[in-house]
């Protein structure tokens, strides 16, 4: 489902129009809690709307662009990028865009990356597992010292599910998997120590390994490669793109890039479905006041 830049300009010319989708979306059954009356008129040189009683209601509230001065226009545009693009979008790229501080583009980028948090629901089937470390610098002594750990688990032609732990421990990982992954699923992984021995067997999983360090990749249907593609996009994009990452947001990040895989023929309908907070939006075509505005 392509959403071109086309389309996008079509269908967002101006911050009226912006402003309009917001509050045709977020209250698609708008009544006045007052006098029950459902015209509203828009409040000059604000982003509010007025009922002739005089309550007011303003779209924007509670949204990611609570407070913000930058336009709405800017807005939805920075999110058509971060919908199209499959490397990520830096601070300094939003702030050549959209010809604001560095401050401003990255809040942007952080509250739109809050859009994309990962959805609670779990895995189940065959699931491949794996784990990777991000930045930090390596020395003599511990070439992992400081890095940052990422654990995947990728549901065959289903979801991804990534998420920052602490270290790459038995109980750490195996609380990851009973957290994400249903149980009676079965589990592919390498021959990491964390899960050697029946220990993913004791939490309701069943458990195949592939012996990455016997050079084995493939054994009929046991592989990690799945799992392994999507790690080597996002580190690719955090080297390419963002170049480093704090561990502070490092959860953020693997958010971000398990969003788009999980819902990469839909990315803009997504995000606008969860800015705006209404099922009849998920994966639709966009909709704005066509003929008569809200005046």
């Amino acid at each position: 489902m392509k959403y071109t830049i086309t389309q996008f300009r079509k269908d967002f010319p101006d911050d009226g129009a912006c402003l309009e989708y917001l509050l045709k979306n977020r209250f698609p059954n708008l009544k006045c809690p007052l006098c029950s009356k459902t015209s509203f008129y828009k409040v000059k040189n604000t982003k509010k709307f007025s009922c002739s009683c005089g309550h007011i209601i303003s779209p924007t509230a509670n949204t990611i662009f609570h407070k913000s001065a930058t336009s709405l226009t800017d807005w939805f545009f920075a999110i058509y990028l971060f919908s199209n693009s499959k490397n990520g979008v830096s601070s300094n790229e939003l702030q050549r865009h959209l010809g604001c501080t560095y401050k401003t583009a990255w809040r942007i980028g952080h509250k739109i990356r809050s859009l994309m948090k990962q959805e609670s629901g779990k895995l189940s089937g065959i699931v491949e597992s794996d784990e990777t470390y991000i930045g930090g610098r390596a020395n003599q002594a511990n070439k992992r010292k400081d890095k940052g750990i990422v654990m995947a688990m990728v549901q065959r032609k289903g979801n991804v599910k990534s998420v920052h732990i602490e270290d790459a421990s038995t109980s750490s990982m195996l609380k990851v998997l009973r957290e994400n992954v249903k149980f009676g699923s079965r589990v592919i992984s390498d021959d990491h120590s964390a899960y050697k021995g029946n220990k993913v067997l004791r939490i309701g999983m069943f458990h195949s390994t592939i012996k990455h360090s016997k050079k084995e990749y493939v054994r009929g249907n046991v592989y990690t490669n799945t799992v392994e593609g999507f790690f080597s996009q996002f580190k690719r994009s955090l080297d390419g793109t963002y170049h480093s990452v704090s561990l502070k947001h490092l959860q953020s990040y693997a958010d971000e890039f398990s969003f788009r895989y999980n819902h990469r023929s839909a990315c803009f309908y997504e995000l606008l479905y969860r800015l705006c907070g209404q099922q009849g939006l998920r994966g639709k075509r966009i909709e704005i006041f066509q003929g008569a505005r809200v005046s």
